[in-house]
């Protein structure tokens, strides 16, 4: 951690614990910050969004470490703010601890599942979404070979794999897939460089389009796929003008949306579980000016076809949650 980034996170803490006693709402981002250009920067939107929208304020804070997220929630709990949404699985085990020390505050924690009566959880079927890049990506590949390189390995990045990889395999029985992830700890989400190189080794074995569910470390999948002439796709965030011409799509995650309507609720906020898929566009791909060379209208037609039939259950996608088993991929 730089200098700066202690000095920032101790201000950042500071600021808090003299927080006013209003009730703003707050949002918590996870590691690999709020300009991450997927996950996080999508929170960040939807706060934006909010923010812009009502003329309204929130109190927000970028973890530095692991050590943080106690502190973190206790202090937003102290200060009044309310609701407090928190982006990531990791907050999970500490929201459940802490949740009911503020039985009055409202808590949205995203990717994870909490079972207290002031939370909101809110999930994604990122599977469907996953689904569908898969068919385009087996649909642009003309090496037969495409991969798949993950952040953290949990089972919410082998949610991402397994439904790309059953998509892919749906379009072209024969592909091959080449997966790895990035690492077991936290960092694995914010190391571009390591990307790159799992790029590359993939690019060795074949592969020519890559798809990047990783967070941070993504942005290093991205380039190198770019400057290794293969095709990738994007993640949560629409990645695709990073790279104009050379990102397929982006699996997009609608993270923007939960947390502006968590905020548009503040504390009336509805607590228990909610999943958002392909019905509620919770999930998707990017369609825009930066790609639509490389989705042809036969691509597009397919893709949007296999979306009605996913709603519609005539296809259904595994969840890897529900069994803790890939058919599609050998993790």
């Amino acid at each position: 951690m730089t200098l700066m980034k202690t000095f920032m996170a101790s201000l950042a803490l500071a600021a808090l614990a003299t927080g006013s006693a209003l009730a703003e709402p707050a949002l918590i981002f996870d590691l690999g910050g709020k300009f991450d250009k997927s996950f996080n920067e999508a929170a960040y939107r939807g706060a934006e969004r909010w923010a812009e929208e009502t003329g309204g304020s929130y109190k927000e804070l970028e973890m530095q470490s692991e050590a943080q997220r106690e502190q973190a929630l206790r202090r937003l709990a102290e200060t009044g703010a309310n609701p407090i949404v928190m982006t990531g699985f990791a907050f999970g085990n500490i929201l459940n601890e802490i949740a009911p020390d503020y039985p009055d505050t409202k808590f949205a924690i995203i990717d994870a599942v909490v079972d207290q009566p002031n939370v909101k959880s809110i999930m994604f079927a990122e599977q469907e979404g996953s689904y569908l890049v898969g068919v385009l990506a087996a649909m642009a590949s003309e090496s037969g070979t495409i991969g798949f390189i993950g952040g953290m390995d949990v089972p919410l990045i082998r949610q991402f794999g397994c439904g790309y990889a059953q998509g892919a395999k749906a379009e072209n029985p024969d592909i091959k897939i080449v997966a790895n992830m990035t690492g077991t700890t936290p960092a694995a989400w914010n190391d571009p460089v390591k990307g790159g190189e799992l790029t590359k080794a993939q690019i060795s074995q074949g592969a020519d389009v890559v798809f990047a569910a990783a967070g941070g470390t993504g942005i290093g999948v991205l380039q190198a796929a770019a400057d290794g002439g293969i095709l990738s796709i994007g993640v949560d965030s629409n990645q695709n003008h990073l790279h104009p011409g050379k990102v397929l799509t982006s699996m997009i995650k609608r993270v923007d949306v939960a947390v502006y309507e968590a905020f548009k609720a503040g504390e009336d906020l509805e607590t228990g579980q909610s999943v958002l898929g392909l019905e509620s566009d919770g999930v998707g791909y990017a369609l825009d000016d930066n790609n639509a060379s490389l989705i042809t209208d036969e691509m597009k037609a397919k893709v949007d076809e296999i979306a009605e039939k996913i709603k519609s259950g005539e296809i259904e996608v595994h969840d890897y949650y529900s069994d803790n088993t890939c058919p599609a991929l050998n993790f």
